[in-house]
């Protein structure tokens, strides 16, 4: 079933007005795969250029987005975020790996802030590495989980 549609197959916002108010959480993850040009430039958990720290920044623009997501997707409920957190770092494969955890007290869930903080983040990444090379891919963005509502999610 599309939500966003009504019975006449129109574009609707969800009526969330018989839902009940719970703590919802959602984790988002992006992964983005650097060249080796630019993995050469890490130091100290992260890359310094000329526009400056790029996690710090990449950081700053997710919480950003995630805190605009109702005025980027259309239909989304304009939500004021209980906490938004994101983490930079790099796994195994030398990819960095970002994680938005969004979270409110509310009848709707926060799946598209932590998508779309995750999601900024990375283009952020690129956007200030690009001058280096324009060899980077952002390989992945996803729900890696989320709770409260109807129904709690995990990846395996």
């Amino acid at each position: 079933m599309i939500t966003h549609l009504d019975n006449q197959g129109n574009p609707n916002m969800v009526d969330v007005t018989e839902k009940k108010v719970s703590h919802r959480t959602a984790i988002a993850r992006s992964i983005v795969w650097l060249p080796a040009e630019v993995l050469e430039h890490l130091t100290n958990g992260g890359l310094q250029t000329k526009k400056g720290s790029v996690f710090q920044i990449a950081i700053i623009a997710g919480i950003m987005a995630a805190k605009k997501t109702g005025d980027l997707i259309p239909l989304c409920h304009p939500l004021g975020l209980d906490n938004c957190n994101i983490t930079i770092g790099l796994n195994e494969q030398q990819e960095v790996v970002i994680e938005c955890t969004a979270s409110i007290t509310a009848k709707t869930g926060v799946e598209m802030e932590a998508l779309v903080g995750a999601s900024i983040a990375a283009l952020t990444v690129y956007d200030m590495c690009k001058a280096m090379s324009h060899d980077i891919i952002i390989k992945e963005t996803k729900l890696i989980e989320k709770t409260g509502g109807k129904r709690d999610f995990k990846r395996a």
